[in-house]
Formats: C-alpha cells, structure tokens, sequence
C-alpha cells in the first residue's frame, strides 16, 4: 500500500492556495438513499462544497426521478448532477446500477473537463467512467466501498467469489488510486492484487449523532422501564449483515434481562422473516435525520455483527451517540474500538465472544455506561473536515496524476 499522510502543513497548503476546483463523483447510488456509501458521499460532498470546489455527481435515476437530464444544485451537495438510465440491482431492489456510453461521458468532460474524477462504486456505471476517463487523460480514482466479492457467498453465489475478486482487481488497477476506509481493507486489497491504494477514513456528524437526543418516550414507546436494556441494531436487513448472530445474542441477552428488547432500525429483503419469528421485537423501519439520531441515542446496546462491512458507518454513529458498541475485530471497530475502554469488541471467528461481551454490558451497568461515556468522547475526534481535506489532497496529489496529464499531453491512448 502506498500510504499517504495528511497533517497540518498539507491543510495548511490545501486552504492557502485558494484554488477553486472541479471535482466529479460517480457513483451507482448516493442520497436521499440509505446506505453506508450514501452517507460517506454526503459528508464529502458538503465538505468540498464548503471549500468552494464545483462538485459534478453522475449517478443513475432513481425509479422516482423524472427523465430530466441534468439536476442544478440539491441540498448544497453538488453544483450540477447528471442521471443516466437506472436498472434494478438483483438483491438489492431499492438500488439501481447504472448504464451509460464512455462516449457520452467523454463528451460531458470535452465540454467542462474536471480536474478530477473519483469513482465511488464499481458497476457497469463506473467501468465507463474510468474508461472515459483515461481516454481523456483525466485523473482517476477510485474507492474501495463495498465487499461485494464477500456478499457472493450469501445470496447463494459463493461460486462466483473469486470472479468478482478478479473483476474488483481488473477495475481498480485501471484507475490511479484506490482509497480504502481501513488498514485491513488495505491488506485485504492488497491480497486481492490491487497495487495503488491510499488510507481513507470516515468521520461522524457528532452535532447530529449526541446522546443529548435520548428521548424516554421513545423508550416507554419501545415498552421500556427506565433502566431496562435497549439493544439496538442499525442498517439494511439483509443476509450480509449476519442478523442470525444478532438474534442468537438478544435471545441469550433476554435469557437473564427478560425486560430488554431489541430494536432494529433500517429495512431490506430479511425485514418480513424476522417480523414472522419475532413479532416481539421492534421493527422501527427507515430512519433518517433527527430521527435516526433520536433512535441511536434512545438505546444503550448497539450491536453491530456484520463481518463483511468495509467500515460501517453505524459503528461510528453509535459511539457518537453514546452507545456501548459490541462488534467483531473488523471495519470500523478495528479501527476505532479498544475493547473494554470504549467498546468490546471479538475476532472474527469468536461468535462466542461476541454473545459474551454483550451479556457482560447487559450484567454490568457500571462498565456499560464507563464505555458509553468513553465512546463518546473518542468519536468527538473523528472529524469529517478533516478526512474531507485528506480526500482533496490524495486524489489531486497522487504520483500518478502527473503520468496521466503527460500522457493527455502525448495523445497516447490508455485503453
């Protein structure tokens, strides 16, 4: 891994030179929805809009969207957007990858060349990019957001691992530089045989995300006595996420706290199983905003059992909240968590541990709010503008961009 650091003089450079640039972000989905890629493209959007960059977002239409061609400025998350045709994702019905020519792309950037282009996902949406890209000498990167080659296994297609695998190398050594959210996607890429990659990390909204939010109606709502457990769960209900290890470990957790309940925030394809088997459990559905926040800082357990998250957001959103964290030894709590200080967290093939840790919370009320209270001050570091400032200075700054304008220079085709 090519590791590049950002510090104060890099800021320091990055904000002095007062250059106002043009960024392009491609991506198969981005907000209103809901998903951790989403979230990140929020956060990063504003943060270089706030830096006075023109930010351009190719994305694919929503079912929702009018077939309007072009969107000018949205919520200040981007100066002009363009849609291209959207088709159902297999698995997972609310999303939509995208289908476009490089052609069309080519002739987007002829018009108004950006000065770089960032690639967040890796669908047929992005192969065109990066191919338009290259063509045109455009400084290309790429992100590292989603473990799909991981997900094969669990929608019964575990046989097409190592194709995916192989795909996921072949597109991102075409670009430039791939930023990965951990040390560990790092190596995991690396094993992969993805050669360029950079250390991009995420921060948390921590004026949204405050325990301040907790709200005891929501929690008598739950059916829920003032010191009884809320054990919390946050994300996309689906095979990936190893719901099965969340259940198992509430039903051991109400074996000795009868009164807790287990709150399950998000929705997707597992929503209607869980309700059959488990009508007692609260099914709060998609949350979004103040609301989400209220939620997060309204329980006092998160668990988070995925084992196939490149990061997770939620893990950092719950420390922000104030939450005592249970998790495996990947993503973002093996960035993040320190166990038993701010969080417990166990390997990944320990589904035991994992059960352990939250019945030791459960049992201990005075290690359970030690760890909320430290949880919170560790996620007040996390700061967006600064991962924004490091994002700007790996994908403008990398070794590479230099090849790329001398070839555009040369006329010499990268294809």
């Amino acid at each position: 891994m090519q590791e590049h650091t950002i510090g104060n003089t890099v800021t320091r450079l990055s904000q002095a030179s007062g250059r106002r640039l043009h960024i392009t972000i491609v991506s198969e989905t981005f907000p209103p929805e809901i998903n951790g890629v989403a979230n990140t493209l929020r956060y990063l959007c504003l943060g270089l809009r706030r830096r006075g960059h023109r930010v351009t977002i190719i994305r694919p239409r929503q079912r929702h969207e009018s077939t309007g061609e072009v969107s000018e400025a949205g919520e200040c998350l981007f100066s002009q957007e363009h849609l291209v045709t959207g088709l159902p994702l297999p698995g997972y019905g609310e999303l939509r990858f995208g289908i476009t020519r490089p052609g069309y792309l080519a002739s987007l950037w002829k018009r108004r060349r950006p000065d770089a282009i960032y690639v967040a996902t890796q669908g047929p949406l992005g192969v065109a990019a990066v191919s338009a890209a290259r063509r045109a000498g455009i400084p290309v990167s790429s992100g590292f957001h989603t473990n799909f080659h991981a997900y094969s296994r669990y929608y019964g297609a575990g046989f097409l691992e190592k194709l995916l695998c192989a795909y996921g190398r072949w597109f991102h050594n075409r670009t430039a530089l791939t930023l990965v959210p951990t040390r560990k996607i790092a190596r995991t890429t690396a094993d992969m045989g993805i050669h360029s990659t950079s250390l991009w990390s995420r921060g948390v909204d921590c004026s949204r995300f405050t325990p301040h939010k907790r709200d005891q109606t929501l929690r008598q709502q739950w059916g829920l006595q003032p010191n009884d457990r809320a054990v919390l769960y946050v994300g996309r209900l689906a095979p990936e996420k190893n719901l099965g290890m969340a259940v198992a470990c509430f039903e051991r957790l109400r074996g000795l706290h009868p009164n807790a309940r287990l709150i399950l925030v998000g929705d997707g394809p597992m929503r209607k199983r869980l309700a059959e088997r488990h009508p007692d459990y609260v099914f709060a559905g998609t949350r979004r905003g103040e609301d989400l926040a209220r939620h997060y800082a309204s329980g006092d357990i998160f668990l988070f059992p995925s084992k196939t998250d490149t990061f997770g957001n939620v893990v950092t959103e719950a420390m922000a909240s104030g939450l005592a964290v249970v998790a495996f030894d990947d993503a973002a709590a093996s960035e993040h968590i320190r166990h038993e200080d701010n969080g417990m967290k166990a390997r990944l093939p320990d589904d035991e541990g994992f059960v352990d840790h939250a019945l030791r919370l459960a049992d201990q009320p005075t290690l359970m709010n030690r760890i909320r209270t430290q949880a919170r001050l560790d996620a007040l570091e996390l700061d967006w503008a600064a991962q924004v400032d490091q994002f700007e200075y790996l994908i403008l700054n990398h070794p590479q961009r230099n090849h790329s304008n001398a070839v555009q220079q040369q006329g010499i085709s990268l294809l």
